[in-house]
């Protein structure tokens, strides 16, 4: 943790701030070790406080790392405290609501809203958290295998969902509350498939079904992300062609990820190969993105990126294509970025039919 403040304040004065307050959660959660409603102080020296209301003040004790705990009336008053302790200090803020920045403002001349700090410092992962993100990825490939054993002809999207929640929940793993679904996975079958972001519905698998299964999850606060596509029964014979092209699109893009790329040639590495093929109009996102405490994060993996590649960034890999109202099919791995790179699903993306 003091590594992290560290880096954390190195990054702060790259934006002329001696100060960071943080209220997102998962920023919080990296600077303290506490996750939860609270804001988070990060002074020059390195002294590090948690501003909780009192309901969360007993847990952010028990969690948290070397810090101070003071306990602030819910709302404003977590405000006003904030502002008796920094009023003299340049302060950087990841916080984007419009009536809490005014507010700051009026009291904190010296106050920026800028989520760099944090973001620059979290790209690169320690081995700590590398070691949570590969116990969280043997967990998805377990899920995997319960895929193979459990999916069948006449099961509903919803009730196989159940099924991979119902075990990842027991070995400690749990939704990522994104913001954009419903759900807490992609399991999309037949035409659902065609859509990257499919929400999980009551539709019935059948025979020649593709089976798109995204599966998106937290561990120890760190979310893993993989996906594999499954064939119930015998597919067409363009389905099986799609899925080898994405299949070699897909190894062609972590054959390029390697440190001091730029993300935009690791996504060029995957689009050209389908564009060669001549599906290039179904590859409808971006070739990857950053995980770590969050589901996207920086690094993007598209040609629109200005990154380059650094050792220890995490990010997947996930080449699709999607045929509208026929199928989908995506293969995603995470992966940490190495010379060569360290791919932490061993799942086999070779067609795995039901």
């Amino acid at each position: 943790m003091k590594e992290r403040r560290k880096k954390l304040l190195k990054f702060a004065q790259k934006v002329n701030c001696d100060t960071l307050v943080t209220f997102e959660p998962e920023n919080l959660f990296y600077l303290t070790g506490f996750w939860g409603e609270a804001i988070g102080l990060l002074e020059q020296d390195g002294n590090t406080t948690i501003i909780a209301p009192e309901l969360e003040v007993g847990r952010a004790l028990e969690e948290s790392q070397d810090c101070n705990v003071i306990t602030g009336e819910r709302g404003v008053g977590l405000i006003s405290t904030l502002i008796s302790k920094t009023k003299k200090n340049k302060v950087c803020t990841d916080c984007n609501d419009y009536s809490i920045m005014t507010s700051l403002k009026k009291s904190l001349p010296k106050i920026i809203s800028s989520t760099e700090p944090f973001y620059n410092s979290r790209i690169i992962k320690d081995e700590n958290e590398i070691k949570i993100l590969k116990k969280g990825s043997k967990i998805i490939d377990d899920m995997f295998e319960i895929c193979t054993k459990k999916m069948k002809v006449g099961q509903k999207e919803s009730e196989l969902q159940a099924i991979l929640m119902s075990y990842a929940i027991k070995q400690g793993m749990f939704d990522t509350g994104y913001k954009s679904t419903l759900n807490p996975l992609i399991i999309a079958g037949g035409p659902n498939g065609a859509l990257p972001h499919a929400q999980v519905t009551h539709r019935k698998f059948k025979k020649g079904d593709l089976v798109v299964v995204d599966l998106t999850l937290r561990y120890k606060g760190y979310v893993s992300d993989s996906t594999r596509t499954f064939a119930i029964g015998k597919i067409s014979k363009q389905a099986s062609d799609v899925y080898e092209i994405v299949k070699e699109s897909q190894e062609l893009g972590l054959k390029a990820t390697k440190p001091n790329v730029d993300c935009k040639d690791v996504d060029l590495a995957c689009r050209k190969f389908i564009e060669e093929k001549n599906y290039g109009q179904y590859f409808i996102h971006s070739t990857g993105h950053g995980i770590g405490l969050e589901v996207h994060e920086v690094p993007a993996v598209s040609y629109r990126s200005e990154t380059k590649l650094k050792e220890n960034m995490a990010i997947t890999v996930e080449p699709g294509i999607y045929i509208p109202n026929k199928f989908g099919i995506r293969i995603e791995d995470s992966l940490i970025v190495k010379e060569k790179p360290v791919v932490m699903h061993k799942f086999t993306k070779d067609l795995v039919t039901i």
